[in-house]
C-alpha cells in the first residue's frame, strides 16, 4: 500500500511538472545562455518543457548597494532595476513589508500559480469529465446486455432485517452528504467552463456562492458518517477466504447462482475499503483547504519521499518541500478533486447494483430488511446465521408443556 501511494504521489508530481533529474541533466532543458530570456526559452515555456532560470533568480538586486545615488540612470532605486525587484518578488527573495501578518502576505509572486491554472482547467476536467461519462456509459451498455439481476428462487414475502435504523441512518447521511458535495464540487471546478456561457456571470456568481457555502458545510456531515459507517461495519468487512471464491465466480453477476457470502461480499467489502480510504483522503484535503495556515500536507510529505530516496526511483530530482501556503492550497485542492473522480465513479456503481442493477438490493437500505429468498442467493452464510439464530429463538421462547 506504501509503495502504491508513494508511486501515486510521485505520478501526481510528475503530472505537474515538477522539476526531475533527467530535465536538470539537461535532456528537456536548455540552459539559460545569458540573463536575458531569449526567443527559444520563450518558445520552450509555452510548449510546458522546463528552462533554467537559476541565472535570472541570482539577479534580484539584493546584493546591491541601496545607498547607489539617485541620479543613475536606476533612478530612485538605486542601484536595484524594476527587473530586478519583479525577479526578486518571482523567486521569493524580496524583502516584503505589510501590515498583514498572515503567512502567505509576503508571497506576491508564484510561478507554481499558472501550472496549477492550467492543470485544473485542462487535464483535470477533461480526464476527469471522461472518466464520469465512461462509466455511466459502460454502466448503461452492462444493463443492455446482462440486464436486471433477478431473484431466482419464488418469493415468499418472508423477510429478515439485513440493516437497522442506526446503520440506515449513517448510510444515507454519508450517501446524502456525498451527493451534495459532489455536485457543489462540479460546479465549483467546472461551472466558469460550462455553466457561464448557459446561465451568464451573474447568474452563475450566485450558484458558485452558495455551492462553496454548502460545499463547505456539508462535508461535516460526510466526515461524521465516514466514522459512523467505519465504526459499525468494519468486523463484517475484514477480508476472509469465503471472498477468493467469491471473486473467482464474479460474485454469479455474469452467471447463475451465487457463491457463498457473509454479510458483506467481497464486492461490497471493496466499496468499504475505497469509501474508506478515499474518503479519508478526500476528508483530510477537504480541511487543509479550510484551515490552510493549519494543515500543510505536501511539504511534510515530500520531505518524507525525500528522505525515503522515492523521487530517485523514477530518475527525478528531489521533491520541493519549502512550499508557500499557495502552493500548499493548489496541491491539495488537486489532489481533493482527483481522489473525488476516483470515488464518483465508484460510487456510480454502487449507486447502479443498488437500484436498477439487481432486484431487491434497494430494500436493505430502503426499509432495511429483505427478501429471504434474495438474503440465501447473494448472502447464503449470513442469511443462514440470522434465520438459525431465529429458530432458536422461538424455540426458547415457547413454554414447555
Amino acid at each position: 500500500m506504501k509503495t502504491f501511494l508513494h508511486l501515486f504521489v510521485v505520478v501526481f508530481a510528475l503530472s505537474l511538472g515538477l522539476p526531475s533529474a533527467a530535465q536538470e541533466a539537461g535532456t528537456d532543458t536548455v540552459p539559460a545562455a545569458s540573463v536575458t530570456p531569449t526567443l527559444e526559452d520563450i518558445l520552450r515555456r509555452q510548449e510546458g518543457l522546463k528552462v533554467d532560470d537559476s541565472a535570472r533568480a541570482e539577479l534580484t538586486g539584493q546584493e546591491v548597494d541601496p545607498s547607489a545615488a539617485s541620479e543613475s540612470p536606476l533612478g530612485t532605486l538605486g542601484g536595484a532595476s524594476d527587473s530586478d525587484l519583479w525577479r526578486a518578488l518571482r523567486f521569493d527573495e524580496g524583502d516584503i513589508t505589510t501590515q498583514s501578518r498572515s503567512p502567505a502576505a509576503g508571497v506576491l509572486v508564484q510561478d507554481s500559480g499558472m501550472a496549477w491554472l492550467q492543470f485544473r482547467q485542462g487535464p483535470l476536467i477533461q480526464y476527469g469529465g471522461y472518466l464520469l461519462l465512461g462509466t455511466i456509459a459502460l454502466l448503461a451498455v452492462f444493463f443492455l446486455i446482462r440486464g436486471r439481476i433477478r431473484i431466482d428462487g419464488p418469493i415468499t414475502g418472508q423477510k429478515i432485517l439485513r440493516f437497522t435504523n442506526w446503520e440506515r441512518f449513517g448510510h444515507w447521511m454519508l450517501a446524502g452528504s456525498f451527493i451534495v458535495l459532489g455536485i457543489t464540487g462540479l460546479i465549483s471546478l467546472m461551472g466558469r467552463k460550462f455553466l457561464i456561457p448557459a446561465f451568464g456571470h451573474e447568474a452563475f456568481s450566485t450558484i458558485a456562492i452558495a455551492s462553496k457555502w454548502v460545499h463547505n458545510n456539508i462535508s461535516w456531515a460526510f466526515m461524521i458518517a465516514l466514522v459512523m459507517i467505519f465504526v459499525m461495519w468494519v468486523v463484517h468487512n475484514l477480508p476472509d477466504r469465503t471472498d477468493l471464491n467469491w471473486i473467482l465466480k464474479g460474485g454469479g453477476i455474469f452467471s447463475k447462482g451465487h457463491p457463498p457470502a457473509k454479510k458483506f461480499n467481497a464486492g461490497q467489502k471493496l466499496i468499504f475499503w475505497s469509501v474508506i480510504v478515499f474518503g479519508v483522503s478526500i476528508s483530510v484535503s477537504g480541511l487543509s483547504l479550510l484551515f490552510p495556515f493549519e494543515i500543510n500536507l505536501f511539504a511534510p510529505t515530500f520531505a518524507k519521499l525525500n528522505a525515503l530516496g522515492v523521487p530517485g526511483w523514477f530518475g527525478m530530482a528531489p521533491l520541493p518541500t519549502d512550499l508557500a501556503p499557495h502552493q500548499e492550497m493548489q496541491l491539495s485542492q488537486l489532489w481533493h478533486a482527483i481522489v473525488s473522480f476516483g470515488l464518483m465513479a465508484i460510487i456510480l456503481a454502487h449507486i447502479y447494483i443498488g437500484s436498477i442493477g439487481m432486484e431487491g438490493a434497494f430494500d436493505a437500505m430502503g426499509d432495511g430488511e429483505v427478501e429471504v429468498a434474495w438474503a440465501k442467493e447473494h448472502h447464503s452464510i449470513w442469511a443462514d446465521e440470522v434465520l438459525s439464530e431465529k429458530a432458536q429463538g422461538k424455540e426458547s421462547a415457547t413454554p414447555a408443556e
